[in-house]
């Protein structure tokens, strides 16, 4: 029987559903889902230059483990670009690092400090969001 796959650690949720390729003649087929574990791996070692063993540390993750989840990443944008394919982000194996929300209204994603007492869209203030943790 395998062992029980960890949670990984998320800071923030990405900040798009998904990307599309621009100008493509052919018909759109399925899209590359991007777990956010896996964007969180490319953010931290990609944009914010961190070696594997710190962001291995910092997603609570071994280094190899964060190795294959890099690696993971770096074939499915790959295989989007080639492919002229969507990338749609989701949810995947991964436990936000706060509370996260989402407004159902405008599509703004944000987090309520805890002396805040009403759960409204700071956007735009609809009461109409749901958590992130819960998809």
């Amino acid at each position: 029987m395998p062992r029980r796959r960890r949670m990984r650690k998320v800071v923030a949720p990405p900040l798009f559903k998904g990307y599309k390729p621009f100008g493509s003649r052919g018909k759109q087929t399925d899209a590359i889902e991007l777990n956010y574990e896996e964007y969180e791996a490319l953010k931290l070692a990609d944009y914010d230059l961190m070696n594997h063993a710190e962001a291995s540390e910092l997603m609570g993750v071994s280094r190899a483990t964060f190795a294959r989840i890099y690696e993971t990443a770096r074939r499915k944008i790959a295989k989007a670009f080639v492919e002229c394919k969507s990338i749609k982000t989701v949810y995947g194996n991964a436990t936000l690092d706060g509370s996260w929300f989402e407004c159902k209204s405008c599509d703004a994603r944000f987090t309520i400090p805890e002396q805040q007492t009403d759960n409204v869209c700071p956007m735009c203030s609809n009461p109409k969001i749901e958590s992130l943790e819960t998809k």
